[in-house]
């Protein structure tokens, strides 16, 4: 049996959908159909009802859970404790940041340092909503976390009274759809109220998706828009749009030259727009004396540069 097929069933019983779990595990839907196959063959069981809606567990099935969450709880604590002895030694901090962020704005800010910081990417957050950003965090899991914040405030609770926060940079989501032959945009936000648009959205319980539903709710005269996918990640999000399947927000460091090619159209207006600053958040209590220095650092180029 492998750990990684607990941690399936655990984002199985979480969701309690197939293809949600396979995007949070960040496999395709029959691989991780067979793994959970593999996993209840391995238990000699079945342990998910498929013939519920949503999908349910087994009277094994919730026996089972219990116990993966103390297995995978234990895997991960003794997995954290030998990278944080690792990372010690080598001076690295962990870094959680959704992938648009590691792919797109990390790169150019370090290159903005003569020494850059001892950063150490941490890929399993690539998959995170913002409140696992502020878990992660507050577990000691990560030590920094790089995350798109709404210049008007954000529209979800978070519990962020015990964390610190530098912003390091600003982003723009712009609407964007695959163009007609004319070169208009397919789907345009334009069209206004009454009209019907099919939108490639982000996770319902992210934080960009808030942001833009509430200035679409600013704004009150948006089409209705009806969400034929979900993802955490941008470069999903891009890759629906660019088939032609709907419209949806993209940051604007993403696009490259897509709008100027005409690969993609813009879909609305400025107005349409919905800002974010990027902000670096640390733990005010767990975090590692490490983090210190770069957080003067930081502090200290933006004096100088403001």
């Amino acid at each position: 049996m492998e750990i990684r097929w607990l941690e399936d069933f655990l984002a199985l019983a979480r969701t309690r959908h197939f293809s949600r779990a396979a995007e949070e595990q960040n496999v395709t839907q029959p691989t991780f159909s067979r793994r959970i196959k593999l996993l209840e063959e391995e238990m000699g069981t079945i342990l998910i009802n498929r013939q519920t809606l949503p999908l349910s567990l087994t009277p094994a099935g919730e026996a089972f859970h219990a116990m993966c969450h103390d297995v995978t709880r234990r895997v991960e604590v003794t997995r954290q404790r030998l990278a944080q002895m690792a990372e010690e030694q080598a001076g690295q901090l962990r870094l959680g940041a959704p992938q648009s962020l590691l792919a797109e704005f990390l790169p150019s800010w370090l290159a903005g340092w003569t020494q850059p910081p001892p950063l150490t990417p941490y890929l399993r957050a690539t998959a995170w909503l913002v409140g696992d950003y502020f878990q992660g965090l507050a577990s000691g899991e990560v030590d920094l976390a790089l995350c798109y914040w709404p210049t008007t405030g954000s529209p979800l609770e978070l519990a962020n009274e015990e964390t610190d926060y530098l912003v390091v940079g600003r982003e723009r989501f712009i609407p964007v759809s695959l163009p007609d032959s004319a070169g208009f945009p397919r789907f345009s936000l334009e069209l206004g109220r009454g009209a019907k648009l099919p939108l490639i959205g982000y996770h319902p319980r992210g934080m960009i998706d808030a942001a833009i539903r509430a200035q679409l709710d600013r704004l009150g005269d948006s089409p209705t828009l009806t969400v034929l996918n979900e993802s955490v990640q941008s470069g999903n999000i891009r890759e629906l749009v660019s088939l032609g399947y709907g419209l949806g927000w993209l940051p604007e460091r993403t696009l490259g030259g897509a709008l100027a090619s005409g690969a993609l159209a813009n879909a609305g207006g400025p107005r349409w727009t919905v800002e974010f600053e990027i902000r670096l958040y640390r733990h005010l209590t767990t975090r590692r004396t490490a983090t210190d220095p770069l957080w003067h650092q930081i502090r200290g180029r933006q004096q100088e540069s403001g």
